[in-house]
């Protein structure tokens, strides 16, 4: 009879813990930092990694977001609004693909302030 009562005993705290655990992850969420940190790109050549913080703060490579989210009106935070006009399928010519619009701004960025990897592999790596 001890045993069984030990059992309970140890079944009602397991419970008990579950319960305090699953309040406490509810009631103190991780907090959204506001924009993504770092991006995983899916591409035919590998994912890519792209890591904001490097990108725009002071210690990496100081960049603005307009320079990259270029179409982006005054006010206006949604950068998502920028993949929509790089789709893949897309009837303006003028309007260049995702993928070739990272790769000549990213590359040529990279190229160009000799910051940053201009290879495939350094950047298609997962």
């Amino acid at each position: 009879m001890a045993s069984q009562r030990g059992l309970q005993v140890a079944c009602t705290l397991a419970i008990v813990f579950l319960l305090v655990g699953i309040v406490c992850y509810a009631a103190f969420p991780a907090k959204n930092p506001g924009k993504p940190l770092r991006i995983m790109f899916k591409s035919m050549a590998g994912k890519i990694l792209f890591d904001h913080k490097t990108h725009e703060s002071d210690s990496g490579y100081g960049i603005a977001c307009m320079d990259c989210h270029h179409n982006l009106e005054e006010g206006e935070t949604d950068p998502e609004k920028c993949g929509e006009c790089h789709e893949t399928e897309s009837d303006d010519e003028e309007v260049l693909k995702r993928a070739d619009a990272f790769h000549s701004q990213c590359i040529g960025c990279h190229k160009q302030e000799d910051a940053g990897p201009v290879k495939c592999e350094a950047c298609h790596v997962m």
